[in-house]
């Protein structure tokens, strides 16, 4: 098994040293990942700077490296159209520092790199801890390796990638899996003003997050439950409801 492993959060980020370290046991790991945290850079491709691909050393059996300089999206396309010699059998980001759950996945630069996958039609998965300080990857890579050779083995639909979210407090003793669909992610007081030493105002962007309207067959409130959200997506955005509508429209206009 041939497997391109990205992310989001840097080649030295410790979920993906816990993805390498666990799936060199199933198969040849090409690890193809920013040189720096790349967060919240969605479908973002460098295209008015030059990327800098550098080897990157990590001493582990079956598994190659390549520290890039740009976006996550540009690391899977690099990887698939000049770096590897052979298509790889699935496309892997994660584990991701922070979950990527409801509508936060149109920023999520974890979830776009695995969307990169998609759509060259190689399945694709996207991983993510829903902790930032102190994590532990551990279970988070070994659960990845066991759903990922289910998904091999199954097979999705092409065009469509798993948005796999684990909760901080979930173990091997403790496995709860929903599958799930996306939820919706708010934000309050999203923007804090703040000025410079010359006087100049200037915004950092944070905010608080709301999840109040998500049901119980949401991403949002499976981990909140403490359950793993399997979701699976696919990036028609056509509302084909609406489609109907528009077709009214034109034979009025």
């Amino acid at each position: 098994m041939r497997i391109l492993l990205t992310n989001d959060d840097g080649i030295n980020a410790p979920g993906i040293k816990a993805l390498w370290q666990n799936l060199n046991a199933i198969g040849d790991v090409f690890v193809v990942a920013p040189s720096f945290e790349q967060s919240a850079m969605s479908q973002a491709i460098t295209v008015h700077n030059p990327i800098r691909v550098d080897s990157y050393p990590i001493g582990i059996n079956n598994v190659v490296g390549w520290s890039i300089s740009g976006t996550p999206t540009d690391c899977v396309k690099l990887a698939l159209e000049t770096l590897l010699t052979e298509k790889p059998d699935i496309v892997i980001s994660g584990v991701n520092s922070g979950s990527n759950l409801g509508s936060d996945v149109l920023y999520s630069g974890t979830v776009s790199a695995a969307i990169e996958g998609a759509l060259h039609n190689i399945p694709s998965i996207a991983i993510s801890l829903d902790k930032r300080k102190d994590a532990d990857f551990l279970f988070s890579a070994k659960f990845s390796v066991k759903l990922i050779k289910k998904m091999l083995q199954e097979k999705i639909p092409s065009n469509t990638l798993l948005n796999v979210n684990i909760p901080s407090n979930c173990n091997e003793s403790d496995e709860e899996v929903a599958v799930t669909k996306l939820g919706v992610r708010k934000y309050t007081n999203s923007f804090d003003k703040r000025q410079d030493p010359s006087g100049r105002n200037y915004y950092w962007m944070g905010g608080q997050i709301t999840d109040s309207e998500n049901k119980e067959d949401t991403d949002v409130f499976a981990v909140k439950s403490g359950k793993v959200s399997i979701t699976p997506i696919h990036f028609d955005l056509t509302d084909y409801q609406l489609m109907k509508t528009l077709e009214d429209w034109h034979m009025k206009i």
